[in-house]
């Protein structure tokens, strides 16, 4: 296997919105960052990935951008990311931008530009179509519900957005366009960035027939997906950007790619394909999704994730990478999700921690993931902020399909607020978040759950997190070894090996509020056994062969 330091790395993410306030404007900004680098730089991670700090109007919290080489004003200026870059450099610290190409904010230059005229030099970046029998140009929904498409009245024409009606898709057919974004890319890595996470990019090549979607029953609009996700000339366009930027700098990149099989994601990161170094999937985020995706929240069963997680360790082993995450700016908090957050917090929090670190893969941790920060149960839908979140409530609850208390119960298991509530870094007002009023309202646990409290327990999830990390540092079986599944149909214990030359590392995770017993399966061969980390005590004369596993227990043992 080619070894890369993108493979060895573990990521943070940050969303600046919600990290650290330095000027007392509720907003999370650049200096807030740059002012815990020594605190990032404790944990021990090796890259922040910064979710969009470019100048946007702010309709989706910043993946609506009007500039894409400006800042935020909320954020700061050219000067704080400046110092950001620097000082995160200083600390051993790499910054992986947030690159969001399948569509600008309708208020960038280019798109004023393009809906001025049909005769306008930009009108194709992006993609327009007349209207067909007096409505849309075809029945596809959009991501944030309602109609992928939007008539402007001064052309007379629709223009397709996936996304927010002031989202509008960027037309990745016109070489101008391509040529546009490689500039503004190479712009940023000279400098002096380290790498791109690059939203949906699997949407930006589109079926240009524009078919109509498929269309289930109650819906008022068609799932388009199949003619924009992993589109024709998908894989043309990511070899042309890597032969114009990525292929000429030391970088890493980052795809998210929503609805990829582990066999088309190898065509995205296999090593001789030269496109991207891995994917973000959605498959196990999508356990419990019921017929209105996550808004119809159903039970999970262990077994299928771990039917999911191997999957992918196993499709992407020989070639290809995975990323290996359970929070993010779009995801629910995992301690609240596959775990126990009231009893078993602390436990869960770790157990979910070894369970993904010690996978094949690149890490990423997301900010407060790592003092077990939990969802947050708003108890009116005005305090929420997020405009998929809010529409879907708009739609799902107005056409019935779903009642007000199943669909505010939704929101606190899967909603996008969930992961935007302010870091919580002591137990001040507004858990040291702002001096001012918080853009969202901070999680009322701050109290307990808090930076603060986690630096001044040795036992904390805080060192936990920081342990994983040095062991991933310390044993290259933990990035490079292959992974088996053991015990496949517990629904209690997710179980696995992970192998490299003579060694072996055993990972037991107990999925469950109750105990249950490990009994090590036959086929396993040692001499002798180390255990590396775990979230209990263990008594040092227990055999690790058969034993009783706590509620949300986990440990790993390293055999020869």
């Amino acid at each position: 296997m080619n070894q890369s330091w993108w493979k060895e790395s573990v990521i943070y993410q940050i969303y600046p919105r919600s990290f650290k306030d330095s000027n007392g404007d509720g907003i999370g900004d650049l200096k807030g960052i740059t002012s815990k680098m020594e605190y990032l730089r404790t944990l021990g991670i090796d890259v922040i990935w910064l979710s969009p700090i470019y100048k946007s109007p702010n309709d989706d919290n910043g993946y609506d951008i009007s500039d894409y080489q400006d800042i935020m004003d909320e954020f700061g200026t050219t000067e704080d990311f400046d110092e950001l870059l620097e000082t995160a450099h200083q600390n051993g610290i790499k910054i992986m931008m947030d690159l969001v190409v399948n569509h600008s904010s309708d208020e960038h230059s280019w798109f004023i530009e393009s809906k001025s005229s049909k005769d306008s030099k930009k009108r194709d970046w992006y993609i327009w179509k007349p209207g067909k029998n007096g409505k849309e140009p075809n029945n596809w929904e959009a991501c944030f519900k309602g109609s992928a498409w939007e008539y402007d009245e001064t052309t007379e024409e629709y223009y397709l957005h996936l996304f927010s009606k002031k989202q509008p898709d960027l037309n990745w057919e016109n070489p101008s366009l391509r040529k546009e974004i490689y500039n503004m890319m190479t712009w940023w890595v000279e400098k002096g960035i380290d790498g791109f996470r690059m939203d949906v990019i699997n949407f930006i090549s589109k079926d240009t027939r524009f078919p109509e979607g498929e269309l289930f029953e109650g819906k008022l609009y068609g799932n388009g997906s199949k003619y924009y996700m992993n589109g024709p000339r998908i894989h043309e366009f990511l070899q042309e950007m890597n032969k114009e930027v990525l292929s000429k700098y030391d970088i890493i990149t980052v795809g998210e790619t929503p609805g990829v099989t582990p066999e088309e994601a190898k065509l995205y990161t296999g090593h001789n394909r030269n496109e991207l170094n891995m994917v973000f999937q959605f498959e196990h985020m999508g356990l419990g999704d019921g017929i209105e995706g996550k808004w119809s929240n159903q039970p999970w069963k262990l077994s299928d994730l771990k039917q999911t997680m191997t999957r992918w360790q196993k499709g992407l082993e020989e070639d290809g990478w995975n990323s290996l995450y359970w929070n993010n700016h779009d995801q629910p908090r995992v301690v609240s999700r596959f775990g126990n957050d009231q009893e078993y917090r602390v436990e869960s929090a770790k157990m979910l921690a070894t369970c993904l670190h010690m996978m094949q893969g690149t890490p990423y941790i997301y900010q407060g993931e790592e003092i077990g920060m939990t969802n947050v149960a708003f108890e009116s839908i005005d305090q929420y902020k997020d405009i998929e979140t809010l529409n879907a409530y708009k739609d799902l609850v107005s056409e019935q399909r779903l009642s007000r208390e199943e669909m505010m119960k939704a929101i606190h298991d899967r909603g996008r607020d969930n992961a935007r509530t302010p870091m919580q870094w002591d137990n001040t007002t507004n858990a040291g978040f702002t001096t001012g009023t918080p853009w969202i309202e901070v999680n009322p646990n701050y109290k307990e759950v808090n930076v603060e409290k986690s630096l001044k327990d040795k036992d904390s999830i805080f060192y936990y997190y920081q342990k994983l990390i040095h062991l991933r540092k310390e044993h290259d079986i933990i990035v490079y070894g292959s992974y088996d599944l053991i015990l496949d149909n517990d629904e209690q214990i997710y179980a696995y090996t992970r192998s490299l030359h003579d060694e072996k590392l055993l990972v037991i995770c107990n999925f469950s509020s109750e105990s249950t017993t490990f009994t090590l399966p036959n086929g396993i061969d040692y001499t002798s056994s180390n255990l590396l980390i775990h979230n209990y005590e263990v008594n040092s004369n227990e055999s690790f062969t058969e034993f009783v596993l706590k509620p949300f227990e986990a440990r790993v043992y390293k055999l020869q």
